[in-house]
């Protein structure tokens, strides 16, 4: 009776952790499928891009699924060892597993997708480069969305200001010329004689590191979960056998 208590204890445990990692992991999945502005959203709209970037616009739909999922997992768990229902422990216990797999699954596609990030964002570079000077500052709905993405990453063009040169932005050549007031992280008019002092990045590598980091918290956080579902696994089975030999 007390290690059947106790079970029950760590099976609240393990699901309430369980429970809150699907919060946050579908709270993310929501942020990203919201943030129109994201530099995301400016290399979906680039013509003839790779099917590689077009499998990142299913990012957002994925942590929604898989957070949601591990919502219903949580109160299932914590639901099955409160009633001692075998029933639901086993439902549990296979749809975690499901999961796991599912998990290393995807562990094992960010592990190869991370090497070729830059391979592909590198090979959209003349076509994301010619659409700035093609549209930017004449394609209001383009426009808006470089300025959101330079504001919220704190980038200049995806290069460095140089993408502005020839845009219809500049209009007719001036001297000196001027760009975006994110190049010169200022409100105001930013000019060429003001770039030199300010070194602000691209975006092509403010999203380089953006990838590598993610990359890094979201295998930490991904370990974390996946040890939570062994230890849940483990438990919910000792549990469903206990059950069944009263």
């Amino acid at each position: 009776m007390c290690c059947s208590g106790f079970l029950k204890i760590m099976m609240f445990i393990f699901n309430g952790a369980i429970f809150l990692a699907g919060v946050a992991i579908l709270a993310v999945g929501v942020w990203v499928k919201v943030d129109s502005g994201s530099l995301l959203g400016v290399l979906d709209n680039i013509e003839d891009a790779p099917a590689e970037l077009g499998q990142l616009a299913n990012v957002a739909y994925l942590l929604i699924g898989v957070g949601g999922v591990l919502l219903i997992m949580g109160f299932l768990g914590c639901c099955g060892a409160m009633k001692e229902s075998r029933c639901m422990l086993m439902l549990f216990f296979i749809i975690i597993l499901i999961i796991f797999i599912a998990e290393v699954a995807g562990c094992v596609v960010v592990l190869v997708f991370q090497p070729l990030a830059e391979e592909v964002l590198a090979d959209l570079s003349e076509k994301i480069v010619a659409s700035i000077k093609k549209n930017y500052g004449k394609d209001e709905s383009m426009t808006s969305l470089w300025n959101g993405t330079m504001e919220q990453f704190k980038c200049c063009g995806y290069r460095n200001y140089t993408d502005f040169d020839g845009s219809p932005f500049q209009g007719n050549p001036s001297n000196p010329p001027t760009y975006p007031p994110t190049c010169c992280s200022t409100t105001g008019t930013c000019t060429g004689v003001m770039l030199p002092s300010k070194n602000v990045l691209g975006c092509f590598d403010i999203l380089l590191n953006l990838i590598e980091d993610n990359a890094v918290i979201i295998g930490a956080v991904g370990l974390g979960i996946a040890a939570l579902e062994i230890a849940a696994m483990v438990v919910s089975m000792v549990l469903y056998q206990q059950i069944g030999n009263k």
